[in-house]
């Protein structure tokens, strides 16, 4: 397995992406927790698509922003991708359910989370987040 840490995408895509990311958390409709999360996913292709939490009273119905954006790559029919980067104050992981979202679309992803606040950043692969996914379901 390649080191996509180091080959994946350049610093100025990155940066780009943070700043996407920091762009939309700020549309996030969290009236429950007041914590906003915005996510920018780029497709192999260049494009770019953004998410942002929408909360609902009824919390099982919530959506993340990476799950968000992802369900707009797809919708456009992108599935192939290179980097997540995710904003949030403190910068968290994305949850669980979002880990295993992404995971079905390719488990070499780079995942960059900021910490809104601080600006700092720290970078994983999917796999390092997720290691034994649950996979494709054997024929």
């Amino acid at each position: 397995m390649t080191n996509l840490r180091q080959n994946t995408v350049d610093s100025s895509t990155t940066d780009a992406l943070v700043l996407a990311a920091l762009d939309v958390r700020l549309r996030a409709h969290a009236p429950y927790s007041n914590f906003q999360v915005g996510a920018a996913l780029l497709a192999d292709d260049g494009e770019v698509f953004i998410g942002c939490n929408i909360e609902n009273a009824s919390f099982s119905l919530t959506l993340c922003a990476e799950r968000v954006a992802a369900a707009a790559a797809v919708t456009a029919e992108k599935r192939h991708w290179r980097v997540i980067a995710i904003a949030s104050k403190g910068g968290v992981s994305p949850c669980g359910a979002c880990r295993q979202f992404l995971t079905e679309f390719g488990h070499d992803l780079l995942v960059v989370t900021i910490d809104a606040e601080s600006k700092k950043r720290q970078v994983f692969q999917l796999s390092e987040l997720l290691p034994h996914a649950f996979d494709h379901i054997p024929q």
